[in-house]
């Protein structure tokens, strides 16, 4: 997937400690490569308890992020980005601005990453206060890292 892909394939390096990578998701064909991939982890949530994090990265328009939200539409939606965004993540030492979502069912947070949509989609809600970590993003396809691997997230299959 990593080499065939066109939107960056990103995690958390290092991951937040006890994170463990559960699985890869794509949406696209083998003529024109992967157009969205989602990165699944899972591990301790900040406030308590279990977490799960799906990390998108996707061509405008797919709508593979918004579909692991509970959006009903391809993209983030009107009115996204025009306030102060809500969290931030580190790429390449550069900060990218993520807005949350208005969502029930989980903590999601959206923003544009070299052209392309990055996604953060959190459960439970309560799980949203990892985004006010330190989270440094990784794109694989660039990096061969010693991932940590857990048991498969069925939520990829959702």
């Amino acid at each position: 997937m990593r080499a065939e892909s066109r939107v960056p394939v990103w995690t958390p390096w290092p991951p937040p400690l006890g994170w463990l990578v559960t699985g890869f998701a794509d949406a696209g064909d083998e003529r024109s490569g992967s157009r969205a991939v989602a990165v699944a982890l899972s591990g301790p949530s900040p406030v308590g308890g279990p977490a799960e994090l799906i990390l998108v990265a996707e061509e405008p328009g797919i709508g593979l992020g918004a579909s692991y939200a509970g959006l009903p539409g391809p993209d983030p939606g009107h009115g996204f980005g025009t306030s102060t965004p809500d969290a931030k993540v580190d790429i390449d030492g550069h900060p990218l601005p993520l807005w949350a979502l208005p969502t029930t069912e989980t903590a999601a947070f959206a923003g544009e990453a070299l052209g392309n949509w990055l996604w953060a989609v959190l459960w439970p809600v309560s799980a949203g206060a990892l985004m006010l970590e330190d989270l440094r993003l990784r794109d694989l396809r660039d990096a061969d890292l010693d991932l940590p691997y857990g048991a498969a997230s069925p939520r990829l299959g959702a």
